[in-house]
């Protein structure tokens, strides 16, 4: 405000927005019923004005923070989508606040969060109980969950990829490649993501004839060790698969160090595909053939699709999928002796 002028009043914001006095109040106490245009209109007119409250803090009304959960917060995974989410903070004035999921089931949680002011909650990969997503139902706090390892209810809203599309993109890939024996090192059984993938899976091997070996198909975390592990199962079969695709870019690193120490080469004894494309498909040796889905954006749409909800807009979908892509690079190769 230039020096000498008129102090601003919440009247003078109310007058210039064309709203009323109760309206600006709620928008300075953060409150979520107000429409999300009227809300960013009192807004620019609070900061046009130069509104300074009476303890002299300049402001455009408190801060609006929500609270960002994973199941793993160091997986390369986890961090793209912290960065797609916490970009999409930035631009919307938004501070994220990361954190785990915590074990009570109770409604504690969403307590909590009401009380220190969230105005949501975004679920990264985590298992969600039905209590807890009724215990944010009755606090009145938006969800929305990335990549769910479990709705409890169809109506939670999700933001994923086109998990279906990604594994019969990458089983095509190695069937165009000459290879039969196809296997799947997947994620946890009662992932959804995991489970589209291998349905997608299945879809291709079924399309191109061949039959599905279920000795072929196995689930665990999505994660090195657990690769590690399956990829030795499976390369210990008496007739183990030439191509694995793997449910992580993690799980396959995990299972191309299982190929190393039997002797086997990737990719001139078995390919190998992933699934995120993250930084660790890049750097690995050989460079790894996977799926992109876009994490980052995903958390970019996660952070908006809760904002909206917290504006009480009212959304087309519960659940958005991003497309996925095949990335190729060098852990793939025609299967020896195919035509």
């Amino acid at each position: 405000m230039p020096a000498g002028s008129q102090r601003a009043t919440l009247a003078m914001v109310a007058e210039a927005a064309g709203v009323s006095l109760p309206t600006v109040s709620k928008v300075l106490n953060g409150r979520g019923d107000v429409a999300a245009a009227t809300r960013q209109r009192v807004q620019d007119v609070l900061k046009e004005l130069g509104y300074v409250p009476q303890s002299g803090r300049r402001t455009v009304g408190p801060a609006r923070v929500v609270d960002l959960v994973f199941d793993d917060l160091v997986s390369p995974y986890s961090l793209e989508v912290l960065r797609g989410v916490t970009e999409a903070g930035a631009e919307t004035g938004v501070d994220v606040v990361v954190g785990r999921l915590p074990e009570s089931d109770d409604d504690d949680w969403a307590r909590r969060l009401r009380l220190a002011g969230r105005e949501g909650l975004i679920v990264v990969t985590s298992a969600l109980t039905r209590a807890q997503v009724e215990g944010f139902d009755r606090a009145g706090l938006p969800l929305v969950v990335i990549d769910p390892l479990n709705l409890p209810r169809v109506e939670v809203t999700s933001v994923g990829a086109t998990n279906w599309n990604g594994g019969v993109s990458a089983t095509e890939h190695l069937l165009r490649l000459g290879h039969r024996r196809i296997a799947y090192a997947g994620g946890p059984v009662q992932a959804s993501c995991s489970q589209a993938r291998q349905h997608g899976y299945r879809a291709a091997l079924e399309n191109a004839g061949v039959t599905v070996d279920p000795r072929l198909i196995l689930h665990g975390a999505f994660g090195y060790p657990d690769g590690l592990e399956m990829g030795g199962r499976l390369l210990d079969l008496p007739e183990p698969p030439t191509a694995v695709f793997a449910g992580s870019d993690a799980t396959a690193l995990g299972v191309m160090e299982a190929a190393r120490r039997r002797g086997l080469r990737v990719p001139e004894d078995l390919s190998v595909v992933g699934f995120d494309d993250t930084m660790l498909a890049e750097l690995a040796t050989p460079a790894l053939t996977t799926v992109r889905q876009p994490l980052q954006d995903m958390g970019r749409v996660a952070l908006r699709t809760l904002m909206r909800l917290a504006a009480g807009e009212t959304l087309d979908s519960h659940h958005v999928e991003l497309a996925t892509n095949l990335v190729v690079r060098d852990s793939t190769t025609n299967l020896q002796g195919a035509p």
